[in-house]
């Protein structure tokens, strides 16, 4: 079947629906090929009623409507999101390399400080009181017996200090304050000499060549003889010395050392 549409004229009746279209006529022609007579074509009129024509709303340029603005927003929102994940992604990994670079400053101090050898101080030893020093120098190593300290002094080739008192003695008891109490004295007597104190008078007459009394002190050298030339300042009592003379005494400790070493 062939359909062909017929446009209104000026002098075509035009008839009018209730929805207020104009019709166009349509003539349809039925061919009728497959017959076996050949008859002609039937001629029919259809109805169709005419769409109106509308036209698309216009867009201007540059101007976005409100389905644009808000694609818009959502673009200008996602950039704002990626900016601040990048920022915080940048944050924490500045944090991360500082306290990195911090573990690493650490653990090079620590390094440091453990590989440093420990210097070994020689701590000196504190020695346990002895009761052979009788308050003479609790800190000072003190011989028992006279034998003995002339033993001592000539095998470490050092001079022997002799103190001869008696504990009832005033003048003994305050020439020992003084003495245990002077750091130059104390300090000389460790270093350099043999030290014995006796509260009773041996059989070597050597020790009194002036006579018995307390408080005396003499001089041995390690070649076992009496230093009778290193005297204090009383010509009666020549070995005797007071709390007043530990300056005198501490010269004559000198001397005696020089001594040794000049004459030996």
């Amino acid at each position: 079947m062939t359909i062909s549409r017929i446009c209104p004229s000026a002098n075509h009746r035009q008839t009018h629906q209730p929805s207020g279209q104009p019709e166009c006529q349509v003539k349809a022609y039925l061919s009728l090929d497959e017959s076996q007579d050949g008859a002609d074509a039937h001629l029919c009129s259809l109805r169709f009623p005419v769409l109106p024509f509308v036209r698309p709303p216009k867009t201007t340029t540059g101007k976005v409507r409100c389905g644009g603005r808000r694609r818009r927003q959502d673009l200008e929102f996602g950039v704002a999101v990626e900016t601040e994940v990048a920022l915080r992604t940048e944050s924490a990994r500045a944090n991360m390399m500082n306290g990195l670079l911090s573990a690493l400053l650490l653990l090079a101090a620590v390094s440091s400080v453990l590989g440093k050898p420990e210097k070994q101080v020689a701590k000196k030893e504190k020695r346990v009181p002895q009761t052979l020093s009788r308050g003479w120098g609790d800190e000072l190593i003190w011989a028992q017996t006279y034998e003995e300290a002339l033993f001592k002094a000539k095998s470490n080739n050092k001079p022997l200090m002799v103190i001869l008192h008696l504990e009832e003695c005033p003048h003994s008891q305050a020439l020992k304050k003084a003495f245990a109490n002077s750091k130059e004295i104390q300090k000389l007597a460790d270093e350099d000499f043999i030290l014995l104190n006796l509260v009773y008078e041996t059989t070597d007459k050597h020790l009194s060549p002036d006579g018995q009394y307390v408080p005396r002190i003499l001089f041995v050298d390690p070649s076992l003889t009496v230093r009778a030339d290193i005297t204090g300042r009383y010509a009666n009592r020549m070995y005797a010395y007071e709390p007043s003379d530990i300056n005198l005494l501490i010269n004559n400790m000198q001397k005696a050392k020089k001594l040794l070493k000049t004459e030996l």
